[in-house]
């Protein structure tokens, strides 16, 4: 199969949206780390997943074991009420009969997942150790999961203590089916694990090591000692899954299908031309940000509506003459005939957002209207790019949230949420470092939106003159906590050279302002 690699940014992506679905919460982050295992944060809604560079076989093969490991930590967040360390054997043996348990329930709503099951069991095995190279107690438990999860294990282990292991496992499945027939949640099954830790003769405290893949990160297998490995689970799962094509469940192409569409829309944003963190404009980090805290649906849904005209690309407009008479506004008082006009937007918008410290009081407020704006140029199909600029560790930062060729999303959203109001408002300086990305773009309007006086207004005076030189329109408008100082600071922007300048005091009002900039 062809080798494709994608960037944390695409996965977290992706992940974010699966997670979402699967699980069903609306409010859980992803996080790749390279750091620790594979784990999920109750309490903290978060994700995080083992990078693709750390997962053993080719590039698809990653991605899969990648896509599986969510989709059981998804089921966690829906089913689990408590996720309890791996370190010590107790934590590690109610997480592993969770994980079971959690499968099964997943597969009652997930039944297509039941070949990447499968193939991810595969890989699991195949990454988990060789009993020889595990010491002391810790064998025991490692041979436990091993015949558990996969109904066989890697290594020899005395006769004595696989009869314990047998035992072990026979009590664990019967009480996970019991917990999923009779409907018990993880403390009902946490109720049992003292019991198989009786049977294991082991400590409840024992010290579980991490398990590392026995092969190199990235070491590819080959396709027979897949299949060979593939093959035994399958045999072994049996009972549960039915007989199943291990040829098909190796190719997986149905997830493959889902790959290439991701691989096409990431060649679709990379970026083309100018790089702007080669200019100095840097990209927000997307890690570790709840994105969910700025969107403002019945604001985002209400402009939706507002506009959704301008989406279809007809409005009706009504006159005092024409060929066809509207009865209900003729009552209302209001011109009675009207026409449908074509509508289009051609326009390409450049924003770029103060998030000096004067607007920190009302920085969720500010980012919930901007994330509604940028909504809803995505909805309208608007060709549209967003910086944003702030200062960070004394020093002048301007801010890539969203470039022209890259769609709106989640990704672009935890940009603009993780960025801190901070900083005074150096508008010349700003201008100044986005100048060869805006050469190079060409925007048709350049929209600053701000709070505050520029530090150096001669110098704004000189970059808007330069900038309109390219052939842009300058465009600010005047962010106020009241009317009065909203007007007072648009006033003020238009004597800096800007071609227009509009006032808002209502955050909410952002949206609909810059909509109506927009050449239609």
């Amino acid at each position: 199969m062809q080798a494709i690699q994608l960037k944390n940014e695409s996965l977290v992506e992706i992940a974010t949206f699966l997670v979402r679905r699967w699980s069903e919460r609306d409010n859980i982050i992803i996080e790749i780390s390279d750091k620790v295992e594979t784990k999920t944060r109750l309490n903290e809604n978060k994700v995080i997943l083992t990078p693709l560079e750390k997962r053993i076989g080719d590039e698809f093969q990653k991605y899969r074991q990648f896509r599986t490991a969510l989709w059981y930590e998804a089921m966690r967040i829906k089913y689990c009420k408590k996720i309890l360390s791996n370190d010590h054997a107790f934590g590690f043996i109610l997480n592993t009969m969770e994980t079971q348990r959690v499968e099964e329930l997943g597969r009652q709503i997930w039944r297509g997942m039941d070949e990447e099951i499968i193939f991810n069991h595969t890989f699991m095995l195949i990454s988990r150790p060789q009993l020889n190279t595990v010491y002391g107690k810790a064998r025991i438990v490692e041979a436990f999961y091993q015949y558990f999860m996969f109904g066989a294990i890697k290594g020899e282990i005395q006769s004595s203590n696989f009869e314990k292991i047998k035992k072990a496992t026979t009590f664990a499945k019967k009480n996970v089916k019991e917990a999923i027939n009779e409907n018990h949640d993880t403390d009902w099954l946490e109720k049992r694990v003292t019991e198989i830790i009786k049977i294991l003769e082991i400590d409840s405290l024992l010290t579980i090591p991490i398990s590392l893949p026995f092969m190199k990160a990235g070491m590819p297998l080959s396709e027979e000692e897949i299949l060979k490995i593939l093959k035994i689970i399958s045999k072994n799962k049996e009972g549960d899954y039915g007989s199943v094509d291990s040829s098909a469940i190796f190719r997986g192409d149905d997830v493959y299908d889902e790959y290439k569409v991701l691989l096409a829309e990431y060649k679709k944003t990379e970026n083309k031309g100018l790089i702007p963190e080669a200019v100095g404009i840097q990209t927000p980090s997307t890690k570790n940000i709840d994105e969910t805290t700025i969107y403002d649906m019945s604001l985002i849904n209400g402009l939706k509506m507002k506009f959704k005209e301008w989406r279809s690309g007809w409005k009706e407009q009504h006159l005092k003459s024409g060929d066809e008479f509207d009865e209900e506004n003729y009552i209302d008082g209001n011109e009675p005939f009207f026409i449908d006009i074509k509508k289009s937007i051609k326009t390409k918008i450049v924003i770029l957002l103060d998030h000096s410290s004067s607007i920190a009081s009302d920085a969720i407020e500010y980012k919930k209207a901007t994330l509604a704006l940028c909504e809803v140029l995505s909805f309208l199909k608007v060709k549209f790019a967003v910086y944003a600029f702030s200062t960070q560790n004394r020093s002048m930062v301007c801010w890539s949230i969203k470039q022209e060729n890259v769609k709106w999303n989640h990704i672009t959203a935890k940009r603009l949420a993780q960025i801190v109001a901070n900083g005074s408002t150096p508008l010349a300086e700003i201008y100044d470092k986005m100048f060869p990305v805006l050469q190079s773009k060409r925007p048709n309007i350049f929209l600053t939106l701000t709070d505050g006086e520029p530090s150096d207004p001669d110098a704004v005076r000189n970059m808007t003159k330069l900038l309109k030189g390219l052939g842009i329109s300058m465009v600010a408008i005047g962010l106020g906590s009241n009317t009065v100082r909203a007007v007072t600071i648009a006033n003020n922007l238009r004597h800096l050279g800007y071609e227009k300048t509009m006032s808002v005091s209502r955050l909410k009002d952002i949206p609909s302002k810059v909509i109506r900039i927009l050449d239609v």
